[in-house]
């Protein structure tokens, strides 16, 4: 999850773009194969402005082209694997070049790309998509291995270790390192195509302004991408690209249209059938079509005019204005190593309250989104010692997904005086040394206006026993103790890679019952917290019934290891049923 601000493409660049990357190649190709079966010539120019030949390669055996995309989550990932490549294929006579052929990557972020990634190879820029059409790329990342004769025994992906919507922890097939060791082995390849996995290159779009009738981008598909996507795609948020000016949209457009009509974006699980929500980021169909019937026109921009006045956002923050308190998570920057298993971090934070304070809405920001997978907060009396109880309830926390929503207004969670703070962080290192130091941003009630206070508890299963290959194994868990008079805010499901599905069902005192919440296809990579549109009221004496599937077979691609007998505990390897849950309950109550 993964952004950072982005240089927007310019006439400029365009201009000095083409005065150094004027391309030229002669690819003969196989139509039995639909793939080029030689390359003989090529002029592409890099982001320093060095233009590159065919001939500067003739010494290499093998050449490796990997089609490359700055703000694709794959190819950034990828990226690493390709230098680690190219280190231990070095001596071999084995060349890797790296290609960009996106319209809305600029030449500052190629440069960047390759600072960040340390790439020692080539980083080139086709801004005419020549190379694209004449290999016939489609993703990023994609590579193609060409022999000494620079024909293209291998195309496709890299291996299987990063996929859509999962990441195994080392890959199961390498398909690029064995393609490179066949062709130096002068062996013959077992597989010479791998469709790839990734985004879209995107195509040149022309902003032409369309007839009246037509589907536009200022007219039709601003205001609904506004609505559903720039909360999480602007500068600063987890969204990969910015989705708040056509020249970034429309480069996307392709992988937009593909996303949108499989339903992966924007990410939502609820099944439509119970329950209504505040927080609903879903599409329509009718808006669904809107999108995939404008990408198909060419992405025509339209009349700027017809623009929808832009969404204001507290810079920086998702808060609904810029916070009373910020504090650091970690005293000093924490460093992630790049690979291993790093145990929950613990940092103890004094706030410095004196007196009682309220909170209205609260955000925790990840200073390294790339490693910080779920970040907690919990309310201590100061030096107090034992289990943090966080299967149970917290304070505020962060995972994948989560978007800060404001309470009520007379409601807040309550942080007694003389508290301090303890902070969980659940680090994944990514393969590269990495440094984090998350924020957490306060907004504070006036404690005149609270009436009620907002808490969150949870039913929890801890008593997991997931046997190998088990494709449906089922928990359940129950609110352990009766509900007081309160009302329900909202819900946040919680397993790890094997989750499956999860459902809350309450029991009212009269024991009737009533689904609340069905997530049929649970995603690891989206832990959605879902606020009701509407408080639902809850009898003293309910309960809260939760029922969860766990997919532990081989069919699961976030599976790591379905060999092996999971249980509870900590790390993403292993397995949590949680059913989170806030309620309101009259101020002065006390704890449920």
């Amino acid at each position: 999850m993964k952004t950072r601000l982005i240089t927007k493409l310019t006439a400029l660049w365009l201009i000095a773009g083409a005065s150094i990357c004027q391309n030229s190649f002669q690819v003969s190709a196989d139509e039995s194969d639909k793939s080029p079966a030689m390359l003989s010539k090529l002029h592409l120019g890099d982001y320093r402005g060095r233009v590159w030949e065919l001939d500067e390669f003739n010494d290499k055996a093998v050449l490796v082209v990997a089609f490359l995309g700055v703000e694709c989550p794959l190819a950034k990932l990828y990226s690493q694997r390709l230098v680690e490549l190219e280190a231990d294929f070095a001596a071999k006579g084995v060349a890797f070049i790296g290609v960009d052929a996106n319209p809305q990557d600029s030449l500052s972020e190629l440069a960047a790309h390759a600072r960040r990634h340390q790439l020692e190879f080539p980083l080139l820029r086709d801004p005419n998509q020549e190379l694209v059409s004449a290999l016939g790329a489609k993703r990023t990342p994609e590579v193609f291995v060409l022999d000494a004769q620079r024909r293209v025994q291998y195309h496709g992906r890299i291996d299987d270790q990063y996929g859509v919507g999962y990441a195994r922890t080392a890959p199961t097939r390498s398909l690029l390192r064995d393609a490179i060791e066949a062709v130096l082995a002068g062996r013959e390849l077992l597989v010479k195509h791998e469709p790839a996995v990734g985004c879209l290159i995107g195509k040149p779009k022309q902003k032409n302004a369309a007839s009246s009738d037509a589907i536009t981008y200022s007219k039709h598909i601003a205001p609904i991408f506004r609505d559903a996507c720039v909360h999480c795609h602007r500068a600063g948020q987890i969204g990969p690209f910015p989705m708040t000016e056509y020249s970034e949209v429309a480069g996307w457009a392709e992988m937009i249209a593909e996303v949108v009509a499989e339903r992966r974006m924007p990410p939502w699980h609820a099944n439509p059938e119970h329950g209504q929500f505040a927080n609903d980021c879903s599409l329509s169909s009718e808006q669904r079509d809107l999108v995939a019937r404008w990408v198909a026109a060419g992405a025509p921009e339209g009349d700027p005019a017809d623009l929808p006045a832009p969404r204001q956002f507290v810079e920086g923050w998702q808060l609904p204005r810029q916070p009373d308190l910020v504090l650091n998570v970690s005293p000093e920057p924490f460093s992630v190593p790049a690979t291993g298993e790093v145990q929950y971090k613990y940092f103890r934070v004094d706030p410095g309250f004196t007196e009682e304070k309220w909170v209205s809405s609260a955000q925790i920001i990840p200073g390294n989104h790339r490693v910080v997978h779920h970040i907690l907060v919990f309310v201590r009396a100061k030096g107090s010692r034992g289990d943090l109880g966080g299967e149970r309830g917290f304070l505020f926390g962060y995972v994948p997904g989560a978007v800060a929503q404001p309470y009520p207004s007379d409601a807040a969670k309550r942080i007694p005086a003389n508290s301090e703070l303890i902070f969980q962080i659940h680090y994944t290192p990514i393969g590269t040394p990495q440094v984090d130091q998350s924020r957490i941003g306060f907004i504070f009630a006036d404690p005149d206006k609270i009436k009620r206070e907002v808490m969150t508890t949870s039913a929890v299963q801890v008593r997991l026993n997931i046997p190998p290959q088990a494709a449906d194994y089922a928990v359940e868990a129950m609110l352990p103790e009766s509900l007081p008079d309160c009302e329900l805010l909202g819900m946040a499901p919680h397993m790890h890679l094997r989750g499956k599905s999860f459902r809350y069902t309450a029991i009212q005192a009269d024991k009737s019952r009533q689904i609340l919440l069905d997530v049929p296809h649970y995603d690891f990579n989206w832990q959605t917290a879902y606020r009701l549109a509407e408080p639902l009221p809850l009898a003293a004496g309910s309960k809260i019934y939760c029922q969860a599937a766990f997919d532990n077979s081989a069919g699961n691609l976030n599976n790591p290891d379905p060999t092996a007998r999971v249980r509870w505990g900590d790390q993403t390897t292993d397995e949590m049923m949680i059913g989170y849950f806030d309620i309101m309950v009259a101020r002065g109550a006390g704890a449920p």
